[in-house]
């Protein structure tokens, strides 16, 4: 298959990942209005639509920086889907209130519709991962959530006040607790076969 070209608005992706403030100005000028509508059409408040929208620039952001995301549709139709998905999810949820979609032009372009479903994955992965890494212990995560932000693990072992030798066998084990609990998962099971 051929490599998929690189959409024009890409410098929203670019933008959301460096934190531009002009670039997230604009998003919010030109693209969140749409959205805080249809959710607004769709049972739902202004208060609901802005946690839609703050949740779906985090995981465009996430999937940006861990995952070096690249845009091969328009920024409009991608984000306008996510956050309406989002909600659509937000409202079987919730189950009681009922859904009264209102057909907007959004486009079937293939990228699009493949670029939502990575994006949904990766969002699906994190939570996921997220679950699982509250099951381990306090001293597991403070060791993994050190080793995720600094450098070396030499750094980690000065922070915490033991050993390199402690520190790379904590953080192993940690990783293998971690790993076997995402494995043993049910929700796993079903991304795998994604």
């Amino acid at each position: 298959m051929s490599e998929k070209q690189l959409h024009e608005d890409q410098f929203y992706i670019t933008g959301l990942k460096e934190n531009n403030t002009s670039v997230i100005q604009a998003i919010y000028k030109k693209f969140v209005p749409k959205v805080i509508q249809h959710i607004k059409n769709n049972n739902g408040s202004e208060a609901e639509a802005q946690d839609v929208v703050q949740e779906v620039l985090i995981t465009i952001y996430q999937q940006a920086t861990e995952k070096k995301l690249q845009l091969t549709c328009p920024f409009d139709a991608y984000f306008f889907l996510l956050c309406k998905r989002k909600w659509l999810n937000e409202l079987k949820k919730s189950s009681q209130k009922e859904v009264t979609f209102i057909n907007e032009n959004v486009s079937k372009d293939e990228s699009l519709q493949e670029m939502i479903f990575q994006t949904e994955i990766f969002s699906e992965k994190q939570a996921l991962f997220d679950q699982m890494f509250q099951q381990l212990g306090e001293k597991c995560k403070e060791v993994l959530r050190l080793s995720f932000v600094t450098k070396s693990m030499e750094e980690v072992a000065v922070k915490l006040g033991v050993t390199y030798a402690y520190v790379r066998k904590k953080k192993s084990l940690c990783t293998a607790q971690l790993t076997q609990l995402i494995r043993e998962s049910v929700h796993y099971q079903s991304l795998k076969n994604k």
